[in-house]
């Protein structure tokens, strides 16, 4: 199901639709405080999402190592360091 877009009178996807990747490590408390954010939010709406450690992917530490825990929305960087609540929701049903 897609709804409209208040902006753009196009069809965004439906909640269900999207997806969230956190990437994160081993022993990050910021990456296990994005990730209460992230379980709650997606489960919330019901959209998927995974998560990816930088220390399993060199590519992914290459890119993020400075910034984690960032957060993808559909393959795109969101945020990073800290997940507001709001915001994360917001991308996800707008």
């Amino acid at each position: 199901m897609d709804v409209m877009s208040p902006l753009f009178g196009r069809k965004a996807p439906a909640p269900s639709a999207r997806s969230v990747t956190l990437i994160r490590k081993p022993g990050c408390h910021l990456c296990d405080d994005a990730q209460v954010v992230v379980e709650k939010v997606c489960g919330d709406l019901g959209v998927h999402w995974e998560q990816q450690d930088i220390t399993q992917d060199s590519r992914l530490h290459d890119l993020y190592w400075e910034q984690i825990p960032v957060v993808l929305v559909d393959g795109e960087q969101h945020t990073f360091w800290r997940v507001n609540e709001e915001r994360l929701r917001k991308a996800l049903t707008d």
